[in-house]
C-alpha cells in the first residue's frame, strides 16, 4: 500500500513556509515570532505523515492510499 498527497494542503504548508521564512529574511518579523509558526507548520506536516505511516484515520497533507475495489 502505497500513499498519496493531499496536493492543496501540501501547498498551503509550503506557502506558509516560503512566507514566514522570507518575512524572517528581510527583517520584517522577529525571530522569536516566525519561528515558533514555522515549528507549527513543520510539526503539523510531520505528524500527518506519522499518522498516515501508522494508519490513523486522518485528513492531513499526506495520507495512506485507498485499495481500488
Amino acid at each position: 500500500m502505497g500513499m498519496s498527497i493531499n496536493p492543496s494542503k501540501a501547498l498551503i504548508a509550503l506557502v506558509g513556509l516560503v512566507c514566514i521564512t522570507v518575512l524572517l529574511a528581510v527583517g520584517k518579523i522577529q525571530t522569536s515570532e516566525g519561528v515558533p509558526i514555522l515549528t507549527m507548520i513543520i510539526g503539523y506536516s510531520i505528524g500527518n505523515g506519522i499518522n498516515a505511516l501508522r494508519g490513523t484515520e486522518n485528513t492531513g497533507i499526506i495520507n495512506k492510499k485507498k485499495d481500488p475495489k
